[in-house]
């Protein structure tokens, strides 16, 4: 075998070769931006996808957050009102009787009518009244 050597061609800033011509100028008013011919699009489309992904997760689950929050609320209330008028306890005690997962439910009382309202912000709202013998009966949805 000859001719065939096993070496590296030489490097260019070492051969004696001509040197490459200058990059050319680029005016100042584009210095700094990328470009804008689809290769490189950034990251608000990424944003906005996300964006409309999450609005149209929202739209559909939506009646199921107001769903639960219907059915904690009433709970809420219903439970609050046994604990204060059945029980004789203070409504701050009465929220330590809650679930785990409800800390959102908050629960107010209205003393004159013996009514606790239980709710959860911006989606729900319900009450529940005390009826002596009865106990606490939960008031229609509004």
């Amino acid at each position: 075998m000859t001719g065939v050597t096993n070496t590296n061609p030489p490097d260019p800033a070492t051969a004696d070769q001509k040197p490459s011509a200058p990059p050319p100028d680029v005016p100042p008013h584009l210095r700094g931006r990328r470009r804008r011919d689809g290769k490189s699009g950034g990251w608000l489309p990424w944003v906005i996808g996300f964006g409309v992904l999450l609005a149209i997760f929202l739209v559909w689950k939506f009646p199921s957050f107001k769903a639960q929050a219907e059915l904690g609320s009433a709970y809420a209330a219903r439970v609050g009102c046994s604990c204060r008028y059945v029980q004789g306890r203070s409504l701050d005690s009465c929220q330590t009787d809650f679930e785990p997962g409800m800390e959102i439910v908050s629960l107010s009382d209205d003393p004159a009518t013996k009514t606790v309202t239980g709710s959860v912000p911006l989606l729900a709202s319900r009450s529940a009244r005390y009826a002596g013998a009865s106990g606490c009966l939960i008031g229609p949805a509004n």
